[in-house]
């Protein structure tokens, strides 16, 4: 599912905010021989923020507060540590439970550790504050080769651990772009290694049905959309795959059926409008009718034509869906829209 946002949850700080507090401490103890306890160090946006550093012999780290967001990171120990250069450069190395780079299409280079650019900005412009010397840094996560299996980093080709992350450096909790973020890096992943086809599912349900219908696939082809319908196909047709395939259930494909790409619950609740039309185009069966327009939920309405055995209503939903989603992929000649039931085990409809 993609995320709900919640007002007045606390924010938290990004793997790449504590990596650069927990570097800047290493250079201090390197340049000074003396262990801060807190250090303050800039934010993208020019603000600063201060952490409490821990010391393991001359390794600095610092605890991950993610605020409120349900982040596997959370409680995780960001450690630092420097070796000096010979010249004057900052590079970067993955110390234990933080992932290497094994794929193209994450824009850093194949045996790079997975610190995405921003965090190593942050982390040389907070070693600058300290020496002008050139490091060797060091970030290692311990447990983060387990907290990785919470991600999707083995399928995006990132390997031994997580990944230092952020833009902002600020963790906003459930962030709708975060998520967004990571749905169009997953296609750019699959678009770089070559994928034909690609599946785009609403969930973890469907997309385990994508995948067991496809098992010949590599699972970079199978990316976990959520609400971002519209998004993800709009990436999808940039890079003009063979062939798409959406799969999700009845709740989203009405959404899509209504015109909102954009499928979150508090951006487009349910319009029977829809439900009303199909039935009448579709069936005379009474319990269906009342149901699409008495209905609070399109899982009631499925629920009522899957029980009096009517799958035509479902399939005019489908094919109305299909017709506004193709409408983004004017490069896609094989576009297929997929209902499945709420097990995922079952397809129940599909127009292309």
């Amino acid at each position: 599912m993609s995320p709900t946002p919640v007002k007045n949850l606390k924010s938290g700080w990004t793997t790449g905010t504590c990596a650069s507090a927990a570097a800047k401490a290493s250079a201090i103890a390197f340049c000074t021989a003396q262990k801060p306890n807190e250090i303050e160090v800039p934010l993208p946006d020019g603000s600063r923020v201060s952490f409490m550093v821990g010391w393991n012999n001359d390794q600095a780290f610092v605890i991950k507060d993610a605020g409120d967001d349900p982040d596997c990171t959370h409680g995780a120990m960001i450690c630092a540590s420097l070796t000096q250069r010979a010249d004057e450069e900052i590079s970067f190395l993955a110390g234990d439970g933080v992932g290497v780079i094994t794929k193209e299409g994450l824009g850093l280079p194949l045996g790079d550790p997975a610190i995405n650019p921003v965090p190593r900005r942050m982390i040389a412009q907070a070693i600058r504050e300290v020496s002008n010397l050139g490091f060797i840094v060091t970030i290692s996560v311990p447990g983060g080769q387990e907290m990785a299996k919470k991600t999707t980093n083995d399928r995006l080709g990132i390997v031994g651990g997580i990944s230092i992350l952020g833009t902002t450096g600020i963790v906003r909790p459930f962030s709708t772009a975060a998520y967004r973020a990571s749905v169009v890096q997953q296609i750019d992943v699959a678009a770089a290694q070559g994928a034909n086809e690609l599946f785009l599912a609403t969930g973890s349900r469907s997309e385990a049905f994508a995948i067991s219908k496809r098992p010949d696939l590599d699972l970079v082809s199978f990316v976990e959309i959520g609400d971002f319908t519209k998004i993800a196909l709009k990436r999808a047709n940039h890079y003009a795959f063979e062939k798409v395939t959406w799969v999700g259930m009845v709740g989203k494909v009405t959404k899509l059926a209504s015109g909102f790409l954009m499928t979150h619950f508090h951006r487009s609740a349910l319009d029977t409008t829809i439900l009303d039309e199909v039935s009448k185009m579709t069936t005379t069966n009474s319990k269906i009718l009342t149901a699409a327009t008495a209905t609070e939920t399109a899982r009631h309405f499925y629920e009522v034509c899957i029980g009096e055995g009517e799958i035509a209503p479902l399939d005019e939903l489908t094919r109305r869906a299909y017709q506004n989603c193709k409408l983004e992929l004017p490069k896609i000649s094989d576009f297929q829209m997929v209902m499945c039931d709420f097990d995922g085990s079952m397809e129940i409809c599909r127009a292309h």
